[in-house]
């Protein structure tokens, strides 16, 4: 019997059946792994395993399924609504696909293989931006750099329980729980039970936000709307994306769920031409067919694709900018915390 990835991950969205011999193998190995996932939360709760405890408030933006579900632009737009709220926000992330472990600082030119490409987008929005395996350690040496950061927003951090935290977002896109089963017999980290815990303060769901068979707690409609685009390699060359209406063009996406980019370059006019890659790709200038027709990337593509983009002046960014609605009532999520009093108390 030969299970594979690909056959394995269409069964959770409805696009393939699988014999019973192999639904009962993926459901043995789910038992097993929620077992996993229940002991290893217990040990926190227990007090066996420690949290740690930073010194300013933590929001952690996450999400149940595996793969990409849009927590980058969430997160993105949290920490611009945090500074129009007078916060200064920092970010942590692991850093996921980096080939240099350890905690770093993230800079605007730094290398996508070294500190991952998520965490170089937010450094590129003017973000002050730290990795590392372990999101606490992360966090101690962001705050120690930049003394002036109030609140931090955990990238991912969702079933990373060793850091405490104080707002939990979880994030859902158009493929919302798939079968709702655990891992590897569905796509959830955990289960639905997790949106009952106190500290998941709202989820946030691509589309229509009102899931059924969901605990009762506040949901929020998210949007993705594209931004002008620019070009990769004159980024001051912006136009906007109307501009491509009823021209046939590349798109290519190394995200979790490719077709959401595609669809939205659809609904907008483009005729689009799809080539997707895994999530996080390690873009190579081989990997983009040559063509006269423009490219279209996301913004976490084109951190990977910027050091081979000389010559190629029809390759385009189309960054997204999250909406939500309602808004998300971030005041009210960080009463009790004070912007002043959060930095003093450090």
């Amino acid at each position: 019997m030969i299970l594979r990835p690909q056959e394995v991950e269409a069964s959770w969205y409805g696009r393939a059946r699988l014999g019973a011999g192999k639904k009962a193998v993926l459901t043995t190995l789910s038992w097993v792994y929620a077992a996993g996932v229940w002991l290893r939360r217990s040990l926190y709760q227990w007090g066996l395993l420690k949290q740690v405890r930073l010194p300013v408030p933590v929001l952690v933006v996450g999400n149940l399924i595996v793969g990409g579900a849009g927590k980058t632009p969430v997160a993105l737009a949290l920490a611009h609504q945090l500074k129009e709220m007078g916060w200064r926000p920092g970010i942590i992330s692991r850093g996921y696909g980096r080939k240099v472990p350890g905690i770093r600082a993230v800079g605007i030119g730094d290398s996508p293989q070294h500190v991952g490409d998520e965490p170089l987008l937010y450094a590129q929005h003017g973000l002050p931006v730290f990795v590392g395996e372990m999101r606490a350690s992360a966090g101690r040496a962001l705050l120690a750099a930049n003394p002036g950061v109030n609140v931090l927003i955990a990238d991912d951090g969702l079933q990373h329980l060793g850091l405490a935290r104080d707002v939990e977002v979880v994030v859902f896109d158009q493929r919302g729980i798939g079968n709702g089963n655990l891992l590897p017999a569905g796509p959830l980290r955990e289960s639905l039970t997790r949106l009952s815990d106190p500290l998941v303060h709202g989820v946030i769901v691509q589309g229509n936000p009102d899931q059924t068979g969901w605990p009762s707690l506040p949901r929020f409609g998210l949007s993705l709307l594209p931004d002008h685009v620019y070009a990769l390699n004159q980024p001051d060359h912006q136009l906007p994306l109307a501009n491509f209406a009823g021209q046939s063009v590349l798109a290519i996406a190394g995200i979790g769920h490719p077709e959401r980019f595609f669809n939205m370059l659809r609904d907008l006019g483009l005729k689009v031409e799809g080539l997707h890659f895994p999530d996080h790709h390690d873009f190579k200038a081989k990997d983009i067919p040559f063509t006269r027709l423009p490219v279209m990337m996301t913004e976490k593509d084109a951190v990977k694709c910027r050091d081979f983009a000389a010559g190629h002046d029809n390759w385009f960014v189309v960054p997204v900018s999250a909406r939500f609605s309602p808004a998300l009532p971030l005041a009210e999520w960080l009463r009790g915390h004070n912007v002043a009093s959060t930095i003093e108390s450090r």
